[in-house]
């Protein structure tokens, strides 16, 4: 039988929060993997075998065979390495409820934060910017007083949304706010998955490296700093 190293290959991207979540899932149950970065400038060709359809990181290839978009490739390392670290809940309908905010989290807090650092100030800007807030309050109120999203115990909820961490900083740097006035109870939630769980803190960027990136990207786009 052929080692983990051979079976499993993540293709990613360094700055994504989208591959983070993978990183993150497979450090979580201690899976070994060949990690390979992707220049989303010049895309391999394995990337475009692999990933036909959307040609996008990150892309799980377990045994030849590849598993893309992040939400369900984090399902996927959950139901596949079941025997450590479960990141979805027991009861049937508190999956959905964690499904629900992760699609929640692809289609408006990652929508708004990319508005807020790449596009110049203006109306859309400022229209991102208050939903954006919004969203984060609206995490606050499902995490309620437990410790993590699901209960007691990192889940999949928590592996969804802990890697716009990172970016946190540049969506303050150009969306002129403050997170933790805004959102105390989520930065309290962030600094504890960071303190309390090695497969975050081994995993997450630092927000001035993100930071860097940003810069980079804003330059190429023609917006000044």
């Amino acid at each position: 039988m052929a080692n983990q190293l051979e079976e499993v290959i993540l293709l990613d991207f360094w700055p994504s929060m989208f591959g983070m979540r993978v990183r993150i899932a497979l450090a979580e149950k201690g899976v070994s993997y060949e990690y390979r970065e992707e220049d989303l400038r010049n895309k391999s060709q394995l990337l475009l075998k692999m990933n036909p359809v959307h040609k996008k990181i990150p892309v799980l290839i377990h045994k030849g065979k590849p598993i893309c978009e992040s939400s369900i490739i984090v399902e996927y390392i959950d139901e596949v390495w079941k025997d450590k670290s479960p990141l979805f809940p027991s009861d049937t309908y508190d999956k959905a409820r964690a499904r629900f905010w992760a699609d929640f989290i692809d289609k408006k807090v990652y929508q708004n934060g990319r508005t807020l650092v790449f596009t110049a100030e203006g109306e859309e800007h400022d229209a991102a910017k208050k939903e954006f807030i919004d969203c984060l309050k609206l995490f606050e109120g499902e995490l309620g007083d437990k410790p993590y999203f699901g209960g007691e115990s990192f889940g999949y909820l928590d592996v969804s949304l802990i890697p716009f961490y990172s970016w946190f900083h540049s969506y303050e740097i150009y969306g002129k706010f403050n997170i933790e006035q805004e959102s105390p109870k989520l930065i309290a939630w962030a600094k504890r998955c960071i303190q309390n769980n090695e497969s975050v803190s081994n995993t997450l960027p630092d927000s001035l490296k993100i930071l860097g990136f940003v810069q980079i990207v804003r330059n190429a786009f023609g917006l000044c700093d």
